[in-house]
């Protein structure tokens, strides 16, 4: 199988600029350097930029080199694609900030040695900054013409959208062009990689080093990662994006957004994201259709990614933790687990004063969003659907004191099966 037909059989092959050619360039006994850009526009990176990764991450297991372009020039200025209104610009040092955070994470995910194909970290400021803008339009603006530039997707849907384009981001398409020219002089990079929404953009770069006279260059880019409504992916059912940092989503957060995957999404995600070879993975795809309900391929997908972002060594602990709230015991859970958990399971502060003076369980129901009203939740507690710290109560006239912490500073509500809450005193 070549590598290409393998991104295929991965889900990760939509459209090529010269498939041939790119087959053929992949067959030469030296390494393709390949790149691909991150605007750091925040100071993580999230769920949605693990697409060009992962392909980064295949080309490097192939015996290629990955290039990492942060855009800390592009960043100041934000891509269109994608987007129905403008960025916000960044200052120098927020941009800073953020240029930090993205080379700390992509360091952790992808080799950086000194091997052939130990990937490379590049900044586009450190070529792009130097230059007037009268000289970029006499070297670069002069080759790509405004017909062409008003054809590609992400132009033409914001022209024809109510808020239109500013000069200012229209122009990212020529800096991202210049970018892979300047990439194919100085680090030899033939190929870049994206997603399908960068399509435009990365045959732009193609044009221009065409029109210079240089050596054809190649695009490649993976289907967007959608879920099963055919919404990007990358966040909660709330709207909370789901990050890559783990001060902003828990490392619990995280492997729990991947084990609830659906059981039609789990084994297309489990083939784009893990580094297994595809006859295991097709093993344990058998395992998972023969019965949905052990959520084999949910469970591979949550430790995969969870190991390649966070470590192998985070897992034993997240899946001790898991099992111990979903179903187990949850009264062997420390106050740090507990806290590890407030990015899955809603957590409610309720000053210590108010424990200390007692607070009704059926008001506690309603605070925490158990139920909405405190009809519901008498009714709840009378039937015997609620446990407080895997005690189930039913005397609707409870008071939950201090003596009723779990934990040094938290208490597990549950109703039903599934839903829990847990109360933090502070």
């Amino acid at each position: 199988m070549s590598l290409l037909d393998e991104l295929t059989e991965r889900g990760l092959f939509e459209e090529c600029t010269d498939r041939a050619g790119l087959e053929d360039l992949f067959a030469k006994a030296a390494p393709v350097s390949a790149y691909a850009g991150y605007d750091p526009t925040q100071s993580s990176l999230h769920v949605g930029n693990l697409v060009p990764t992962i392909m980064l991450k295949r080309l490097q297991l192939a015996g290629h080199r990955p290039i990492i372009v942060v855009g800390g020039a592009t960043g100041m200025i934000g891509d269109p694609s994608g987007r129905s209104t403008e960025r916000n610009q960044l200052d120098d040092a927020t941009l800073a900030t953020n240029v930090a955070g993205v080379h700390e994470q992509l360091s952790r995910l992808l080799d950086f040695n000194t091997s052939p194909t130990g990937a490379v970290m590049t900044n586009n400021a450190e070529w792009t900054r130097g230059i007037s803008f009268l000289e970029f339009l006499r070297d670069v603006g002069k080759y790509l013409t405004v017909n062409y530039m008003t054809s590609k997707t992400s132009v033409k849907t914001r022209l024809e959208g109510d808020n239109g384009i500013s000069y200012t981001e229209f122009s990212y398409m020529l800096l991202q062009a210049f970018d892979f020219v300047e990439l194919a002089k100085t680090h030899d990079c033939r190929l870049q990689v994206g997603g399908s929404d960068q399509y435009g953009n990365i045959t732009a770069g193609i044009e221009l080093q065409r029109k210079q006279g240089g050596r054809q260059l190649f695009g490649l880019v993976a289907p967007l990662l959608l879920d099963s409504t055919g919404q990007k992916m990358g966040k909660t059912s709330t709207g909370e994006r789901i990050w890559l940092d783990p001060e902003r989503t828990t490392p619990f957060a995280f492997y729990q957004y991947w084990l609830n995957r659906t059981d039609e999404e789990a084994p297309r995600l489990l083939k784009m994201f893990s580094l297994d070879p595809l006859v295991r993975i097709a093993e344990l795809l058998k395992e998972h259709e023969a019965d949905h309900s052990k959520r084999v391929a949910q469970k591979e997908l949550a430790r995969a990614m969870t190991a390649w972002v966070h470590g192998a060594a985070s897992i034993a602990t997240i899946e001790n933790s898991s099992g111990e709230m979903f179903g187990g015991d949850i009264t062997k859970l420390s106050d740090a687990q507990l806290a590890d958990m407030a990015g899955t399971v809603p957590t409610t502060d309720v000053p210590r004063a108010e424990l200390e003076a007692g607070i009704a369980l059926v008001d506690l129901l309603v605070r925490t969003e158990l139920e909405p009203s405190k009809g519901k939740a008498r009714t709840t507690i009378e039937q015997g659907g609620l446990s407080l710290n895997n005690v189930v109560v039913k005397d609707v006239a409870k008071k939950v004191t201090l003596a009723d912490l779990l934990t040094e500073s938290r208490l597990v509500l549950r109703k039903g099966k599934k839903s829990y809450r847990i109360v933090h005193v502070v």
